[in-house]
């Protein structure tokens, strides 16, 4: 029976989002059940297409790219995929009309990372952004807002915001590894081998602008998506302010982390505050 086969996909999609991220599933254990197992779906989809192009350096990345790019084609033509992550990212896709421009979106900006490494003007790296974290924020909003295309559109601007918050506070992060493993460079008119206060502290005001916009659709999502996703906002603000607070030369020379024993204050504190009406 497909059934059972659909249950085992969404498994996988469940463990693909625990086992790579612990904050990103701790705050999706906050949304209601009802939405829960496809904000999994879309995760485990733009997950196992961010690791070809950034961790099987073994193999031919670009083969297994566009086998998986063609897997995917199959599965929203045909409904069906033995892929079970494409198997339950596509009933999602169905579930709640996902475009697919932001699909396709989406793969092309991570199929760039297969030949592009360096991003040296502002048009460009928005474009990056745009395709790797906007439209996925785009994708949850869709699950968020339960297809409810007036709610879309009025939330769409601030969804976007968010991911691009979200996106770049990973790149300010991962400046070391990206750089040093993957020989990338995102953060335009910035030279990563002498970056000073004065750039990073450009960057964190861009970022900060961005969760500014994105706190105000945090404030209009409805009730079974509004904790979760401030539990993620919560998570990245926190993570901002460490690498606020961290030296520039240490950001590049480190990776900056929220211990998980901080998380979890984090996210009781936040319960807590919702709980109380005090998100607003």
């Amino acid at each position: 029976m497909k059934k059972l086969f659909d249950i085992v996909s969404k498994k996988c999609s469940k463990q693909v989002t625990e086992t790579y991220s612990t904050s990103f599933s701790l705050a999706t254990r906050l949304l209601g059940p009802s939405i829960r197992q496809d904000i999994y779906n879309i995760y485990g989809f733009v997950r196992f297409a961010d690791e070809i192009v950034d961790s099987f350096h073994d193999y031919n990345k670009e083969v297994l790219f566009s086998r998986f790019e063609n897997a995917l084609e199959e599965a929203l033509l045909d409904k069906i995929s033995l892929n079970p992550i494409l198997n339950s990212f596509q009933e999602t896709v169905y579930k709640y009309n996902i475009q697919k421009d932001l699909i396709d979106t989406f793969m092309d900006s991570m199929r760039l990372d297969l030949t592009k490494s360096v991003y040296t003007t502002t048009e460009e790296f928005n474009e990056y952004i745009y395709g790797s974290a906007d439209v996925v924020g785009l994708m949850c909003l869709k699950v968020f807002v339960k297809g409810d295309s007036e709610k879309y559109e009025q939330l769409k601007e601030s969804a976007m915001n968010l991911g691009s918050a979200f996106q770049k506070v990973n790149f300010l992060r991962d400046l070391k590894e990206d750089y040093e493993n993957l020989s990338r460079t995102y953060f335009p008119n910035t030279n990563l081998d002498s970056l000073d206060e004065d750039s990073k502290s450009k960057i964190i005001e861009e970022i900060e602008e961005n969760f500014t916009q994105g706190y105000q659709g945090i404030l209009q999502l409805p009730h079974d998506s509004k904790l979760g996703v401030f539990v993620a906002y919560r998570y990245y603000k926190r993570l901002l302010k460490k690498l606020q607070k961290t030296p520039a030369t240490e950001i590049k020379n480190s990776r900056i982390r929220v211990p998980n024993i901080e998380k979890i204050g984090l996210l009781t504190r936040s319960y807590v505050k919702y709980q109380l009406n005090l998100v607003k």
